[in-house]
């Protein structure tokens, strides 16, 4: 049949049925790519656990007589470049790599937890290293991988032509153990991405075989047979019981893993920490390469030199750590020995710094999104996943019965038939000789039907006389035996559990080992930098430069600064404060007053400790202790309270805080005391407002806040200062000498009003400066 051809529409599509828009074409056809891309490659089957390259890889190699059991016992393993030819040539029409770099991962006991080809050659190792070319290895199914392959010739699962129809394969393999719990799964889809971890085989089956026997076993129950994932590599979950379960309930989630690890004494009291389990992830070279960058750093791009963080990082680790030897080996996969610098350096400072500080503490997701027994790729729970494979197995098992009962029955009918050929042997000579259809004459006579007519017609003369009706009768027996066992499976309910059960269990005693992962909670290594709590006075230079000299006796005017530069302020403060630094687009950063250096020096330029806001400049500091109050206003007239630890970021990028407008600028943050009960707020024209403080509110997260004084563009707010009953205004009067008015008592009562208003001008000073408390 000629196909009509697909023609391109304008955006209205026009009338021909025929025509559609390049939008509905492309979107169409990437749909159609991101649907072939999730089912096709990326996601594991629930039914059986595999992608289709892992299906294909494995039915191939069955195909090939790779598998153990039968009468042939260990099959001769052959080359790789054999499997993946076939496998290419039959059902996988797809690059080579992708097929051999999915066998090889199959093969590897570092990354499956339960591997299901045995390699021999080069596979490749934890630390990253590739496997040889397919040329030099060879492999063979491992025994374990009958629990997906024995069944498929006894009618379990649907056969699909492969991709031009020359070959059939499986949709689905008939797997016996939900193996997608077993050595889990990981991948990235168009979309979707899959991350399910890998579960101990004998707890796996006990809970598949608890549901099976109870479907209202509640998740409390489920997750104690289950209590979370047996890593290839073993190591050591800390999370906790509760998240566990949450991520097993909702399909996704974090799981924090760490190392295991023992303390081998040696002489005269000295000893070495020895990791020899690593968590999922994670590779002897990999903690090396991080050990190194921690000792050795290099100075980051567009620095002159390390950052403080890096100096102190080095510092911190150098102070435990005096040599790291990786003494891994065939008999032992795992073992990265650490040397103390010294006998009497605490065992736990060691554990605690290298933990926090390289990948022997590090996450593993969860993610339970698979292609489900419906064929839509789903995020699943725990429980959703052994029900689907609960009733996959169940639809197995019975079609395994029934293509089983099936060829009980014509046996069975086959051997009635020679029962009748036995009674009547010489008869049945003479049709066969005598007649010219000998077939339907025996059915005629004997009244057999054409199965049984035909198996005695393609018996051989010398067989007929060995036909003997006690071992007829005796096969017949055997095998009514097994139709009734068949019937019953296929008729109760009850039978089929009982025995879904019981070849749950003999898998799970032939297959099921020991638990590799420790579960056991525990909290997050953090390394605590020692600092020394005592009195500095941190100095900024009006050029940003900043640094603590200790105590609080420091003569601002002896200190010295840079040419062209001078002092912006001191703060006295403890040097476990922090300083903060407030940018001009209202963004707030946190600097550790334990970074700066101390000393003669200029300092450290504020900028090389955090991370400016592109387009913006450094405006205003503060220091002090994490509860002190400020108050924050700009030349716009609003303002608000916040204490300092509601300024703190983790992030070198600060963090967002005060809302400015474009021409608004922010003024000095105000230290506000607990006997300061007003505010006073200066005007650029002269005009001073004082309202009490608690007309003011504490805004935590920041933002415009509230009006202070009623200003404009033309007069904007200049000052402003929190005190008590007395204000001092500084400027100059007349000639240009400097003022410093003191308003207080009635002069104090007459600045007075509700927040938001113009305020009165003060007197005795002719151009106002600012205001600062009394």
């Amino acid at each position: 049949m000629e196909q009509t051809p697909l023609s391109f529409a304008s955006s209205d599509g026009g009338s021909d049925p025929n025509r559609i828009t390049l939008a509905h074409y492309a979107e169409r056809a990437y749909l159609e790519y991101a649907l072939s891309v999730v089912k096709g490659r990326a996601l594991p089957d629930v039914c059986d656990g595999a992608k289709p390259v892992q299906r294909r890889i494995l039915y191939s190699m069955q195909r090939m007589g790779l598998s153990f059991g039968g009468s042939g016992g260990a099959p001769k393993p052959v080359k790789s470049a054999r499997v993946v030819g076939d496998v290419l040539g039959k059902f996988h029409p797809h690059g080579d790599t992708a097929a051999y770099d999915a066998m090889v991962r199959m093969a590897q006991d570092f990354a499956l937890r339960y591997p299901l080809i045995d390699g021999q050659g080069n596979f490749g190792s934890r630390d990253g290293d590739g496997a040889a070319a397919m040329r030099y290895t060879e492999a063979r199914l491992a025994p374990i991988a009958r629990l997906l392959l024995d069944e498929l010739d006894e009618g379990t699962v649907d056969f699909i032509p492969n991709y031009d129809g020359s070959f059939e394969e499986p949709r689905q393999l008939p797997a016996r153990l939900p193996f997608v719990l077993l050595n889990g799964a990981s991948g990235i889809a168009v979309g979707l991405a899959t991350e399910i971890p890998s579960h101990n085989l004998r707890e796996v089956a006990t809970a598949a075989i608890a549901l099976i026997r109870n479907d209202a076993l509640t998740d409390d129950e489920l997750y104690q047979l289950v209590p979370g994932p047996d890593y290839p590599g073993g190591g050591q979950i800390i999370s906790s019981a509760t998240d566990i379960q949450e991520a097993y309930r909702t399909g996704r989630g974090s799981l924090k893993v760490r190392a295991r690890w023992k303390i081998e004494e040696l002489a005269r009291g000295q000893w070495q920490l020895v990791v020899n389990e690593l968590p999922p992830g994670c590779s002897s070279q990999k903690v090396l390469e991080e050990i190194e960058e921690l000792t050795n750093p290099k100075v980051k791009s567009g620095k002159k030199a390390l950052t403080s963080e890096q100096t102190q990082l080095k510092a911190a680790v150098l102070a435990v750590l005096d040599t790291v030897r990786d003494e891994s080996s065939k008999d032992a996969p795992v073992r990265l020995v650490f040397e103390p610098k010294s006998r009497s350096v605490e065992q736990q400072d060691l554990i605690t710094t290298l933990l926090a500080h390289t990948s022997l503490e590090t996450s593993a997701p969860i993610n339970l999104t698979m292609v489900g027994g419906d064929g839509r790729p789903t995020q699943k729970s725990l429980r959703q996943m052994f029900n689907e494979w609960i009733a996959f197995r169940q639809t197995t098992v019975q079609r395994r019965t029934q293509h089983r009962l099936n060829k009980v029955l014509d046996r069975i009918h086959v051997l009635e038939g020679r029962q009748l050929v036995l009674l009547n042997i010489d008869e049945v000579i003479r049709i066969i000789r005598n007649a010219d259809e000998p077939k339907p004459a025996l059915i005629d006579r004997f009244r057999l039907s054409d199965r049984q007519a035909e198996d005695i017609l393609e018996i051989r003369l010398r067989q007929l006389a060995r036909l003997e009706a006690i071992k007829i009768e005796q096969e017949l027996s055997e095998l009514r035996v097994e139709q009734g066992k068949l019937e019953e499976i296929l008729g109760s309910p009850a039978a089929l559990k009982r025995t879904l059960i019981k070849e749950i269990e003999a898998d799970a005693k032939q297959h099921g080992d020991e638990r590799r992962t420790l579960i056991q909670a525990e909290k997050r290594a953090v390394a605590e930098v020692r600092i020394v709590d005592e009195p500095v006075t941190v100095v900024v230079s009006l050029k940003g430069w900043a640094r603590a000299l200790k105590g609080h006796e420091v003569d601002a005017n002896g200190l010295a600064f840079k040419a062209g530069d001078g002092l912006y302020g001191t703060f006295s403060c403890r040097s476990v404060d922090t300083l903060y630094v407030f940018g001009s687009t209202g963004r707030v950063y946190n600097i550790a007053v334990s970074q700066l250096p101390g000393g003669r020096g200029d300092g450290v330029p504020i900028t090389s400790l955090i991370d400016l806001e592109a387009g913006s400049s450094v405006a205003h500091y503060a220091a002090g202790p994490a509860e002190q109050l400020l108050l924050l206003a700009n030349t716009g007239g609003f303002g608000l309270l916040a204490r300092m630890t509601d300024l703190a970021s983790r992030q070198k990028a600060g963090k967002s805080f005060l809302t400015l407008d474009a021409e608004d600028k922010l003024l000095p943050p105000v230290t506000v005391l607990p006997a300061h009960t007003h505010v006073a707020c200066l005007a650029m024209g002269g005009r001073m407002l004082v309202f009490p403080l608690n007309e003011l509110k504490l805004q935590s997260n920041g933002g415009r806040g509230l009006t202070l004084m009623d200003v404009d563009a033309k007069d904007p707010l200049i000052s402003v200062a929190s005190c008590a009953d007395s204000v001092r205004v500084l400027g100059t009067g007349r000639g240009g000498k400097e003022r410093d008015e003191h308003v207080k008592a009635s002069g104090f009562a007459a600045h007075q009003g509700k927040r938001a208003r113009k305020g009165v001008k003060v007197e005795g000073v002719l151009k106002v400066a600012r205001v600062i408390a009394g």
